[in-house]
């Protein structure tokens, strides 16, 4: 009788069916048509059209009929009334045929659907002219998986799944489900039957913190107008074209009067003004992606494709970026494909099994940082990566990925004690799988997304970091210059009479500034956890402090390599930055941190002005020293080229003594003057300078004419023949 509770059905009332669908919807039997449909809290039940009867089996929440064939569509609807007398009419989920196509499973399992974001997660679809979400997600060591919400009384005997063969992937269409409906998968380990509440792997959008589910997200509605943008993008010669970064943190650059989080959107024009204004030409976002801790800063990501709902919804962020655009601004954005938080909501053992992560903890966890590490032999992890990475540079525009914490994906012993590590198949420390990871990480998104730049934030010496992957290389565009850095920080730190004794730390960064194309950092990692503000890390006196900041910028826009600056660095913030509060925006009242702020700006300008200054960051033909020796008194002096004649002479003074009549070489005969100078009181300096110069035939340092000048304390000056007046800053 069609009325028995079979075993088959008792799987359906139990939830541990692993094929629902065998149960489920409309079923031949003989010259009969069969319509089960399992619902609680329902009174009655029937089918549309007909108005066919549904009977409850005795005890249970399945419903039966029963009829000749040809009595029900192939597609029907259900009307019922809820226990509390609510009507409702919807089509069965259980009526649909698959909906994921064969090829799309099969390039998933290959490792190679760009586009799986598409494919998995809670995509708007439509199935034979009807409309609903297409659910879908991984979890191949299930044995029951169902979509829980706001639209099923987040209970997992509604709404099963149906497993697509041997790819792991668990489909259901379900008709008439709206957008911002909260959802989650619920998950049934097929060999211990514990049951896991898990977010959307694929979601992309989740409700605000600290609740954990993902919502359908609508379909963009955001018309893009950065088409121009894109298209010069495509053909932008980006490695001699200057890029100075403004790296903020969203969440604390400015907040609102009573100290909440502002809106992408007023985001947009707040932050795009201010940092247009200072000439930076990116800005740089610590990860938008979403995370459940704000002391993270977004390094631990539980939603891959969902931008955070702290500051408001996808499309907000899309307006973020084309406002961006509009103004010339790019936008970079910190990726963490390196590891992933243990949250229980999460990708942590996602279906009772360790499916993204290593199960082994001496590759899977980073102990130090509490976290696990993704699987990179895995093709389906590493899809999933792929994807996400092309997901920002696709639908919301991103012009870049900053890559977080290189050295740690690869390495296979990174911060690791001997023992605690297990060697590569040729009993190396080198990650193989991670490698290839990340060279068809870059080979794809610079194939797919011409002009969009992929940097590393790597600290070790690996080889090649930014070389092309045809030559041995990661293929990366740019990597962050850690040596020189801390190089840099730990020379400046020193009080002034010691620095005779630190000068190689000046100098040994050029025996390797071209062996990579290098980004300056100083950025987030350098003014938290008892580290000080830049600020604060500067020697001396109140004036010195500022002096030394002022000489430390003026040395990091001259050096070989793109600039990047974390926000609050520009105005001398004397305090760490947290996180948990807006920048100290008043500090831009006083004259001395005014005119750190003033002279970041200038130094943009020249930047962005002098080709010399930027044309040949990566190659050596852009920089030649005039004198690395001067340790005595602290003093080196350099030329940027450009192309033809085109130069500019740096001589900078890194102790608090003025330097009268100090003699450098120079190549060309003719006039000198100050473009530039960090000790003009435009900066609050003490306006050391220097008139016009006459080159003098005198040889000096293996150069046929030199200049006699004044160096202003703990002061730098930038020098042109023929000076354009324009850039003059002594008063």
């Amino acid at each position: 009788m069609a009325t028995q509770i079979t075993p088959e059905i008792q799987k359906v009332i139990d939830a541990t069916h692993h094929d629902p669908f065998a149960i489920l919807g409309k079923h031949k039997a003989g010259n009969q048509e069969i319509v089960r449909v399992f619902k609680t809290h329902v009174k009655d039940i029937k089918i549309l059209p007909g108005n066919l009867i549904l009977q409850r089996i005795p005890k249970t929440d399945v419903f039966v009929w029963q009829g000749k064939v040809g009595s029900v569509p192939d597609h029907y609807q259900l009307q019922w009334t809820d226990e509390w007398g609510k009507e409702y009419i919807s089509y069965d989920p259980y009526c649909f045929l698959p909906q994921l196509s064969d090829f799309d499973l099969h390039l998933f399992g290959e490792g190679k659907h760009w586009h799986a974001y598409r494919m998995l997660g809670a995509n708007a679809h439509t199935a034979d002219g009807v409309e609903g979400v297409l659910f879908s997600v991984w979890a191949p060591s299930a044995g029951r998986v169902s979509v829980v919400g706001e639209f099923n009384h987040w209970d997992g005997r509604h709404h099963l799944m149906r497993i697509r063969g041997g790819s792991g992937v668990w489909e259901l269409f379900i008709p008439n489900v709206e957008a911002h409906l909260l959802y989650k998968f619920e998950i049934r380990n097929r060999h211990s039957g514990d049951i896991f509440v898990k977010s959307d792997p694929y979601g992309q959008g989740f409700e605000n913190r600290p609740q954990t589910s993902t919502y359908t997200v609508p379909a963009p509605g955001h018309t893009w107008r950065d088409n121009d943008w894109i298209a010069a993008r495509k053909e932008n010669d980006w490695l001699r074209q200057p890029m100075s970064i403004y790296e903020a943190h969203l969440g604390s650059w400015q907040r609102d009067e009573e100290g909440n989080f502002l809106n992408y959107r007023d985001l947009a024009h707040r932050l795009v003004d201010y940092v247009k204004d200072l000439g930076f030409s990116h800005i740089e976002l610590l990860p938008v992606a979403e995370h459940p801790l704000d002391a993270s800063w977004g390094y631990q990501v539980t939603g891959y494709y969902a931008v955070t709902s702290r500051f408001g919804s996808p499309d907000d962020f899309r307006y973020f970026v084309d406002h961006c655009h509009l103004n010339d601004i790019g936008v970079l954005l910190d990726w963490v494909p390196g590891h992933f938080p243990k949250d229980a909501h999460g990708l942590a053992r996602f279906d009772g099994s360790a499916l993204y992560e290593h199960d082994d903890p001496r590759k899977g966890e980073h102990r130090d940082w509490g976290t696990l590490i993704f699987n990179y032999g895995r093709k389906e992890v590493k899809n999933f990566l792929m994807s996400n990475a092309l997901y920002w540079l696709e639908e919301f525009h991103i012009d870049g990925l900053r890559v977080d914490a290189v050295a740690s994906i690869l390495y296979l012993d990174y911060s690791r004690e001997e023992g605690d590590w297990i060697p590569n198949q040729y009993g190396g420390n080198e990650n193989l799988e991670a490698i290839d990871f990340l060279r068809e990480l870059n080979t794809v998104t610079h194939s797919e997304h011409p002009g969009t730049i992929i940097m590393a934030e790597e600290s070790t010496s690996w080889p090649q970091v930014t070389r092309p992957t045809w030559v041995g290389g990661l293929g990366f565009s740019m990597k962050w210059n850690m040596g020189w850095m801390h190089d840099t920080i730990e020379y400046m730190s020193k009080d002034p009479v010691f620095r005779a004794y630190e000068h190689q730390h000046l100098t040994f960064g050029m025996l390797y500034a071209f062996s990579e194309n290098f980004i300056l950092p100083f950025s987030h990692d350098e003014v938290v956890h008892g580290k000080c503000s830049m600020l604060d890390k500067m020697p001396g006196d109140g004036w010195q402090k500022f002096a030394n900041l002022r000489l430390l910028y003026t040395y990091m826009w001259t050096y070989p390599g793109k600039k990047l600056l974390f926000m609050g660095c520009e105005f001398g913030q004397g305090t760490e930055w947290n996180h948990d509060e807006s920048l100290p925006w008043d500090l831009l009242d006083i004259d001395l941190h005014q005119g750190v702020h003033t002279l970041v700006k200038d130094l943009n300008s020249l930047y962005k002005t002098l080709p010399c200054l930027h044309q040949y960051d990566f190659e050596p033909k852009g920089f030649s020293w005039v004198d690395c020796h001067d340790a005595a008194q602290s003093v080196i002096s350099y030329v940027r080229h450009a192309e033809g004649e085109d130069e500019v002479i740096v001589v900078l003074n890194f102790t608090p003594v003025p330097r009268h009549d100090y003699r450098i070489g120079v190549n060309y005969a003719g006039t000198y003057g100050e473009a530039f100078n960090s000790d003009s009181c435009f900066y609050a300096g003490s306006n050391v300078g220097n008139p016009a110069m006459e080159a003098e035939e005198i040889p000096w340092m293996d150069r046929s004419y030199s200049l006699k000048m004044t160096l202003p304390p703990l002061g730098a000056i930038i020098l042109r023949r023929q000076i354009n007046m324009e850039f003059r800053k002594t008063a």
